[in-house]
C-alpha cells in the first residue's frame, strides 16, 4: 500500500456503445446495444440508456430484445474500437512509462513512475486532465479511480462511473469499502458469493469481521487469505507495463448449427486466416495450434498440436487446423468453431516443410493451367464451353467458376451452368449489417439501420454532423459500397447529408 494515492485505474464508459454513440448521431441518448445479433447473439456492450431497461453484458441478445425492443442493435466494429483505444492508451502513456492495459478501455498507471503525482492534490489533478484530454482526442467520457493500491484505484473507478472521479484517501479505504457487497471485491463472482451469503457475510465489512481463519476454513486457504487481505484493502501487486500474450484465438458462434463437414472445413480455414491476421498484428508467432468445436450438445472439444517451431504462417495454421478437425465428430451438428494459437514467441521459425509442400502444389497447378490452356486451344467448341468446364471441375456443383456467368464468353456459350432450366445462376444476395459502415457514390458516408427483402436501410450521418437523413435501396446497388469506420474527431461538418 503507497501513502499517496498514486495509482491511477482508467475504465471508459460502456466503450463500445459509446463508440456507436459517438460516430452515429442519432443514435446519442438512445438506447444502443452492441454484439452478435443472432439467435444466439451475446451483448458485449450496452450504452447506459439500454441499462436501465436491463440490458447489460453476457446477456443473450434475444433476452435483451424481449427488454429493450425499441434499442438500437448494432454488430461490433474492433477496428474502429481498437483504433480510439490507442489513442487513449497514447494519453496514458505520456502520464508514466507504467502503463498496464487489461482490455481495450480500461488500464492502471503508476503515476508516481511517471513523475506526474506524488500526493493526492497532484493526482486528482493529473485525473481530470486526463479526463478532459480522453474527451478532447476521442469525444468519450473515461471514469477515473485514484487510490494507493490497484485493488482499491479500480473499486474507485467503478464507485466514479459514469464520467465521474473518486480519489480514496490512504487511511480510509476499511471505512469506504465496509458497506459495499462482497461482489465488488476482485475473484468474488456468483458462486462465492452465494457461498458467503449463505454464511451470512454480505458485505466487505462482515467479511473483514469474520476473519481470516474463518474464510479459510470457508473457502480454502489460498482464497480464503486472498479475501481477508482484500476486505482490509491490502494490495501490494506494482503497475506492469507489459503483459504478454499468451495466445491469440478467433472463434464465431453459428445461427444454425453447421451439420455439412465440407462446410465445417471451409469455417475452420477462414478462422485459421483470421487467427494468423491477429497473430501477425500483435507481432507475434506461435507454435501450438489449437481448434475448439461446440458441439449441438453444447460439449466442448480442444484439440491441439505443436510444431517444430513458431510459425505465423497461414498455410501452416490452416494445415494444422484440419488436421485437428478430422479427430473429432461433428455429425450431430457444429454451433461455435474456434482456432487459437499458443506457445507465443516474438520470431518465427518457418516451416520448411510446409513451404516445401506449398511450393510443389503452386507447380503443379501452373503445369496443370497450362496443360489446360494447352489443350483448349486444340479442342473443338468455344472457349467459353472450354472455361468453364475447367471452372465446374475445381468448383462445387453449380458454382460458377473463376469466371462464371457474365465473364468471358458469357451465360449464352456457358448453357450447362446455372439453374435446372439452364438459367444463369444468380448471383449471392450481398449482406448488409446493422451498424456496419457504408459510402454511396451519391449521398457520401453512412452506416446500415437495417436490411432486409433484398433491400437495405442507411442513415447517412458521420461524426459531429447532425442526425442525418434515412433512405433505402436495392442491396446489389452498385453506388453502395462497405466502407472504412471515419474518426470520431477531427471530421469536418460539411453538412453533406440529403
Amino acid at each position: 500500500m503507497r501513502a499517496a494515492p498514486t495509482i491511477l485505474h482508467l475504465d471508459m464508459d460502456a466503450f463500445y456503445a459509446s463508440v456507436e454513440q459517438a460516430s452515429k448521431p442519432s443514435l446519442r441518448g438512445k438506447a444502443v446495444i452492441v454484439g452478435g445479433l443472432g439467435p444466439r447473439g451475446v451483448v458485449a456492450t450496452a450504452s447506459y440508456e439500454a441499462r436501465r431497461f436491463g440490458v447489460h453484458s453476457a446477456m443473450p441478445t434475444a433476452q435483451a430484445r424481449r427488454l429493450c425492443p425499441n434499442g438500437a442493435y448494432l454488430i461490433p466494429r474492433f477496428r474502429l474500437y481498437q483504433a480510439v483505444s490507442e489513442v487513449v492508451m497514447g494519453l496514458l502513456r505520456e502520464l508514466s512509462p507504467l502503463v498496464e492495459p487489461l482490455s481495450l478501455d480500461e488500464a492502471f498507471v503508476d503515476l508516481e513512475a511517471g513523475g506526474t503525482a506524488f500526493d493526492s492534490e497532484s493526482a486528482r489533478e493529473t485525473g481530470e486532465r486526463l479526463r478532459a484530454d480522453i474527451r478532447a482526442a476521442t469525444g468519450l467520457s473515461g471514469s477515473v479511480g485514484l487510490a494507493g493500491s490497484k485493488m482499491l484505484a479500480k473499486v474507485a473507478s467503478e464507485e466514479a462511473k459514469p464520467a465521474g472521479l473518486l480519489l480514496i484517501e490512504p487511511g480510509t479505504e476499511r471505512e469506504l469499502l465496509a458497506p459495499m457487497s462482497v461482489r465488488t471485491l476482485p475473484g468474488v463472482g456468483p458462486v462465492t458469493g452465494e457461498h458467503l451469503r449463505r454464511a451470512g457475510i454480505t458485505t466487505v465489512g462482515e467479511l473483514a469481521e469474520a476473519g481470516e481463519d474463518e474464510l479459510v476454513r470457508m473457502v480454502g486457504r489460498s482464497h480464503g487469505v486472498g479475501l481477508y487481505r482484500m476486505a482490509l484493502g491490502l494490495d501490494d501487486r506494482p503497475v506492469v507495463a507489459e503483459r504478454d500474450a499468451k495466445s491469440v484465438s478467433v472463434e464465431d458462434t453459428f445461427d444454425v448449427d453447421l451439420h455439412d463437414r465440407v462446410r465445417i472445413r471451409t469455417e475452420v480455414q477462414r478462422l485459421a486466416d483470421r487467427c494468423v491476421q491477429r497473430l501477425r498484428g500483435s507481432g507475434h508467432s506461435g507454435r501450438t495450434i489449437v481448434l475448439k468445436v461446440r458441439r449441438y450438445d453444447f460439449s466442448t472439444l480442444t484439440r491441439s498440436e505443436t510444431l517444430r517451431g513458431p510459425t505465423d504462417d497461414p498455410a501452416v495454421v490452416r494445415e494444422a487446423a484440419a488436421r485437428l478437425l478430422e479427430a473429432v465428430d461433428t455429425t450431430g451438428g457444429v454451433r461455435l468453431l474456434g482456432v487459437g494459437v499458443t506457445g507465443l514467441a516474438d520470431y518465427t521459425q518457418e516451416d520448411l516443410f510446409a513451404q516445401s509442400m506449398a511450393a510443389e502444389e503452386a507447380a503443379a497447378a501452373e503445369a496443370a493451367a497450362g496443360a489446360a490452356g494447352a489443350a483448349g486451344e486444340g479442342a473443338t467448341g468455344t472457349v467459353g464451353q472450354e472455361a468453364d468446364g475447367a471452372a465446374g471441375a475445381g468448383a462445387p456443383s453449380g458454382s460458377a467458376g473463376p469466371e462464371g456467368p457474365g465473364g468471358p464468353g458469357g451465360p449464352a456459350e456457358a448453357p450447362e451452368a446455372g439453374g435446372p432450366a439452364g438459367e444463369p445462376e444468380q448471383a449471392p444476395e450481398r449482406r448488409w449489417a446493422a451498424g456496419s459502415d457504408v459510402l454511396h457514390a451519391v449521398y457520401g458516408p453512412g452506416w446500415v439501420q437495417g436490411s432486409g427483402v433484398g433491400r437495405v436501410t442507411v442513415r447517412f450521418e458521420r461524426p459531429g454532423s447532425p442526425p442525418g437523413r434515412v433512405r433505402t435501396f436495392r442491396v446489389d446497388d452498385p453506388e453502395l459500397e462497405p466502407s472504412d469506420p471515419l474518426p470520431l474527431v477531427g471530421q469536418e461538418d460539411p453538412r453533406t447529408t440529403l
